[in-house]
């Protein structure tokens, strides 16, 4: 089968086009007949090898050689033990935790991690949904009606999400990215739209709950910024500012009423089946960016890697 691969940590011009065995599924595993897959912000951070979370499992090599967790596809054999599905059935799920490859044609994932793709869903837009859906559900959860709620790095695939799941909620909600994004933030729902650049968002106000999604800004910033008793999630960014988050945070939060924290994110179809069904039902939409072939996964790496995405960047494998 062809598969996008890279054996070192660096930028696109590590990756390579290449001829490769098509995996075969074990006790309990899928393969899945790949449609297309999605990019993640952990796909460019796992590329590269930085930040330092990201070379748990092979510090100087990466362990798993082939990129892309969310995938969307029909399945192509079954291993022993496995009776969810049955070969030709229309699956999309995400494959993190179980090593990616879904920038290939074929890709064995354990059926624990894959639903049944929504009908009136192209597998295009169900490959979007894994990773973005649980991340905007689960931040989203954290926010009440009425309440004010900041996004930082809200124009992407789990940004844009987040907004139109956080407004139909009742929540007023505030997304930060940078210019060229602002009017896709409002067509969104954001009722305010900030630029990084040009304002420091800890400073435009008091807000009920922050969810930052590229996390860079100090615990004092984010504390700033909170309204009494409000929470600050961060989901990525620095090795140091989650570090920071996870052991001074709470201890900021004691002494200030605040909460401030990581949002570490459940996976598996439980957290991103209701939002596939929003989407599908047409109540909140699936915003594709761009969508690229397989071997224009360089290309698509770095569109995504360098900010530059309204929403999700999708490479289609082969046709539907």
């Amino acid at each position: 089968m062809r598969a996008v691969v890279y054996e070192e940590y660096g930028g696109t011009d590590v990756l390579e086009m290449r001829e490769v065995p098509t995996p075969v599924p074990g006790p309990g595993e899928v393969l899945v007949e790949v449609v297309a897959t999605s990019i993640n912000l952990s796909d460019w951070e796992n590329l590269r090898g930085t930040p330092a979370y990201a070379r748990v499992g092979g510090m100087r090599r990466p362990r798993h050689t082939i990129l892309g967790s969310d995938i969307a596809g029909r399945v192509a054999a079954v291993g022993d033990g496995a009776t969810r599905f049955g070969a030709g059935d229309a699956v999309f799920g995400d494959n993190l935790s179980h090593g990616n490859g879904g920038f290939a044609e074929f890709a064995v994932m354990p059926e624990s991690a894959l639903a049944p793709k929504p009908a009136r869903l192209s597998f295009v837009e169900a490959s979007a949904l894994p990773q973005a859906g649980a991340i905007a559900a689960q931040a989203v959860a954290l926010a009440a009606p009425g309440s004010r709620m900041l996004i930082n790095g809200a124009g992407g695939g789990s940004g844009s999400l987040a907004i139109q799941l956080a407004v139909a909620e009742g929540v007023h909600v505030t997304a930060v990215d940078n210019e060229r994004k602002l009017d896709y933030l409002r067509t969104l729902g954001a009722e305010e739209a900030i630029d990084y650049r040009s304002d420091d968002f800890t400073r435009t106000g008091r807000y009920d709950l922050i969810v930052d999604l590229v996390a860079h800004r100090s615990i004092f910033a984010y504390r700033r910024a909170l309204a009494r008793g409000g929470r600050c999630v961060v989901v990525g960014g620095t090795a140091r500012a989650l570090l920071r988050m996870t052991t001074v945070g709470p201890l900021l939060g004691l002494l200030t009423g605040a909460r401030l924290g990581v949002l570490f994110v459940r996976q598996g179809p439980r957290q991103f089946e209701q939002v596939a069904q929003r989407c599908a039902s047409g109540e909140i939409e699936v915003r594709i960016d761009r969508v690229f072939a397989l071997d224009e996964v360089p290309e698509a790496l770095a569109w995504h890697g360098e900010g530059r995405a309204l929403g999700k960047v999708v490479v289609a494998v082969r046709e539907a």
